[in-house]
């Protein structure tokens, strides 16, 4: 009795069970549109430039963002150090 009562637990819990939705910030664009809403929002990058992006979000509640995820992403140049080194 306890394993039919463990099976039909274990099968119940299994199906109402909803699939996670996976959040992911695509790299290979460097602005995303970050949508709200009643049931949730989402963040979809594949915009070029944040011009296009708010084209896209006019007329939604909606914003666009920068990808920190974005691949092509340059890290700031250094600025050379100013301190005195010997002869050049």
């Amino acid at each position: 009795m306890r394993i039919r009562a463990w099976a039909i637990l274990t099968i119940a819990t299994v199906l109402t069970a909803a699939p996670a939705l996976a959040q992911m910030y695509n790299p290979d664009y460097p602005v995303c549109l970050q949508t709200y809403g009643i049931d949730g929002g989402y963040i979809g990058c594949g915009y070029t430039s944040l011009a296009q992006c708010a084209l896209s979000a006019g007329g939604r509640a909606a914003q666009c963002i920068i990808n920190p995820y974005f691949a092509g992403a340059q890290a700031p140049a250094r600025q050379r150090d100013r301190r005195y080194r010997g002869v050049y």
